[in-house]
């Protein structure tokens, strides 16, 4: 199952990836298809689908990861907000859990994020690997200064 899953090629780096942030539960990377800018998803390293079939130390990584991610965008971005959200079941399109950590401004209209249109964002994928340097740099900062 692993080996023909898509999120476990993305999260165990089989496949290019703009990382973040990683760790022995997860990988953390920019959305290929990014929302705004500092769009970054979370996904466990062992093949799981749904959030309530994740075991206790996965689980609390995702939550970790979440926070640290939240705050590097806050500090990289300074968006007015950020919303984190999964998808669960028939809306989970990679057969894999995966946490989106998502910055907001005042004006988005969220309802595109989940509408199939596509979104206006070629300049955002063009400057992926500029943000993940970025995005990287700010979460080396914050893990360092907690050590």
């Amino acid at each position: 199952m692993e080996q023909q899953c898509l999120g476990c090629s993305l999260a165990q780096s089989k496949l290019p990836v703009h990382k973040i942030y990683e760790n022995d539960y997860i990988s953390c990377f920019l959305d290929h298809d990014p929302y705004n800018e500092g769009h970054v998803l979370i996904l466990p390293k062992a093949h799981i689908v749904e959030f309530d079939t994740m075991d206790e130390d996965t689980t609390k990584a995702v939550m970790d990861a979440t926070k640290l991610i939240s705050r590097a965008v806050k500090l990289a971005y300074q968006p007015d907000g950020i919303t984190v959200c999964q998808n669960g079941g028939t809306f989970n399109e990679l057969t894999h859990y995966h946490m989106h950590v998502v910055p907001r401004y005042e004006g988005d209209d969220f309802a595109d994020f989940y509408n199939d249109v596509p979104l206006e964002n070629d300049e955002l994928k063009q400057k992926l690997p500029e943000t993940a340097k970025v995005l990287s740099k700010v979460v080396e900062d914050i893990t360092y200064n907690i050590r």
